[in-house]
């Protein structure tokens, strides 16, 4: 949680007014008794209505500047909480982009979520009642206890007996509060996990009437999360009553000592009032504290939840410099060094020594069966993750010697699910490239051939698409994640079964178009259906993170036994079809 407090250095001049401002408005509040007790003692016993007056307004400008402090302060602590939340959910996001796929997927999207919204609004809530109330509080209380002596010492020793009680109290439930409120929102991930889990899946949900067993798995998991903060609230809730019992029996005492010091003359009556005043304002202000801890218990929990994100390494280290690419001899190639891949420490290996190169211009076909090792070996070209053993070279270069974004410059990648984002067809084609003409969006859109359904569209490239690409069907989603690849103008270009939802027809069109672009583009094409491969130069097939086999459709279908199978259980399946 410590290191987070980072976030608050541009705004230190408002963290030291807040604080400083709720002292002054504390000062202004321990004088108050004093101006009741000389009301009591001198104004009233000698009926003098001047005096009563001008103690009132005494008591009246204390409480305006009191107010005016006051305001002063909660909009100092408002403006650094608020700065300090939006400073820290771009730090926090900006961490989270830096992550390496692996890392991502260990720590699951909805602890993340969880971590950007929950917690960050529980740390902002708790640095803006601690800059308001951390210092003021503990103020009001010592001064209290301060002012009481000066009034008289004996009857102050209750506050001596009554405080230290009063802070074992609260500290003892803030230290099993703590790990409680942690297990809270680890709770909430979870409940949020599922939440999102059967949001995107609800289809599935109710094609296979799943609905009752999710609604139980649901429920089950927030019934579990109530527990968790009921219990944490039993426990919390127990400082109120507490601290009253534990302020009121020290009232009591304050009442009899001071009745007893009054009739012996020692005190007169505007001093136990005084004394009275002193130890209630001690009960306010242990209210207000302990709702702090409260907030403060949680804001603590949730900092060290988002400081763990943030104590994960920077999944990929890269050169901050540019390379420079104007000597380079070869551009557009691609070679596998003995590649080994695995995902996590311990894990079984994803890929084993994988070794072929890929010449400029030439199409690579990658195919095997599901969990064969496909996207993973894709995904390593543009480093979205790193090789544990060999080196995958780009243009001849080990791609760990290029800053990511120099790299990714080179490299379009058209990911197995077509994500669109909310906006229009234009918006998200200049993803690609946000300098792109006009004409150079429509050489995209037609060379994914995606040119006709946007063409029926009645805003054409301004047509506005909805989150996820809701409004469009999953071939035409595809499309356009084609295009926007296109639009790049890439050496390189990665197509990760983009073309799952298209027809065989329209999947043939979109090779040859992409073949027929100019410059010679690189292309790896992993796909399930062998009629994708059989103009490739050369075949990549995968069996369990190996290559079983590597050559032309031609060679493969003589000596691979695995590319066999694949390719003459489709094609089987098809004649019998036409038959």
């Amino acid at each position: 949680m410590k290191k987070l407090l980072i976030y608050l250095r541009d705004y230190k001049k408002e963290s030291i007014l807040g604080p400083l401002f709720k002292l002054l408005e504390a000062s202004f509040e321990l004088i108050v008794p004093l101006v009741v007790a000389s009301m009591i003692d001198v104004g009233i016993p000698n009926n003098d209505k001047g005096y009563i007056i001008r103690m009132c307004l005494i008591m009246a400008a204390l409480g305006l500047i009191g107010l005016v402090c006051a305001v002063t302060a909660q909009y100092f602590a408002a403006r650094a909480a608020v700065g300090f939340a939006t400073k820290l959910r771009h730090g926090l996001f900006s961490h989270i982009q830096s992550l390496s796929f692996s890392q991502m997927d260990k720590e699951g999207t909805s602890t993340l979520i969880t971590r950007m919204t929950s917690d960050i609004n529980q740390v902002q809530s708790g640095v803006n009642l601690v800059l308001r109330l951390f210092l003021r509080s503990p103020f009001i209380v010592f001064g209290a206890m301060i002012m009481a002596f000066t009034v008289d010492v004996k009857a102050a020793l209750i506050f001596v007996v009554v405080i230290p009680i009063l802070s074992i109290i609260v500290f003892g439930i803030m230290l099993i509060s703590i790990p409680m409120f942690k297990k809270v929102q680890g709770g909430l991930d979870k409940v949020l996990g599922i939440t999102r889990e059967n949001l995107t899946g609800v289809r599935v949900i109710r094609a296979f009437g799943e609905e009752e067993h999710e609604i139980q798995k649901f429920d089950e998991e927030t019934d579990h999360l109530k527990a968790l903060q009921v219990l944490a609230g039993k426990i919390s809730a127990l400082m109120n009553p507490l601290t009253y019992v534990v302020i009121n029996g020290g009232l009591i005492a304050l009442i009899y000592v001071g009745a007893l010091r009054v009739e012996a003359g020692i005190l007169s009556q505007g001093q136990v009032v005084a004394l009275v005043n002193y130890m209630s304002q001690i009960l306010v202000e242990l209210v207000k504290l302990a709702n702090l801890i409260i907030t403060v218990t949680k804001a603590f929990a949730c900092g060290n939840r988002i400081q763990s994100i943030f104590e994960i390494p920077a999944g990929m280290e890269a050169p901050a410099s540019q390379v420079d690419s104007s000597f380079e001899k070869e551009t557009g190639t691609v070679e596998f060094d003995h590649v080994s891949l695995r995902y996590y420490e311990g894990g079984e290996e994803a890929l084993t020594d994988i070794h072929f190169k890929a010449k400029k211009g030439s199409t690579i076909g990658v195919i095997g069966g599901t969990g064969s090792g496909k996207s993973s070996l894709v995904n390593l070209i543009p480093r979205f993750y790193d090789v544990e053993k060999g080196s995958v070279k780009v243009d001849g270069r080990d791609v760990r010697e290029y800053p990511l974004s120099q790299l990714r410059d080179k490299i379009g990648v058209v990911m197995q699910k077509a994500v669109l984002f909310k906006g229009t067809i234009r918006q998200n084609l200049l993803w690609g490239n946000e300098n792109a003409s006009e004409e150079e969006l429509w050489e995209a859109i037609k060379a994914a051939q995606a040119e006709e359904f946007v063409l029926q569209k009645a805003d054409k490239l301004d047509e506005m698409i909805e989150q996820e690409g809701r409004n469009l069907s999953g071939g035409q989603k595809q499309r356009l994640s084609i295009a926007r690849a296109l639009v790049k103008k890439p050496e390189i270009l990665i197509l990760d079964d983009s073309s799952s939802a298209l027809d065989y027809a329209t999947d043939a069109a979109l090779r040859k178009s992409i073949k027929e672009l100019p410059g010679e583009i690189t292309v790896f094409i992993v796909s399930q259906r062998a009629s994708s491969m059989l103009h490739a130069d050369i075949i990549i097939v995968l069996d369990d993170g190996n290559v079983a086999g590597m050559g032309t459709h031609d060679e493969l279908l003589k000596n691979c036994e695995v590319y066999q199978e694949i390719y003459y259980s489709q094609f089987e399946r098809k004649e019998g079809a036409n038959s």
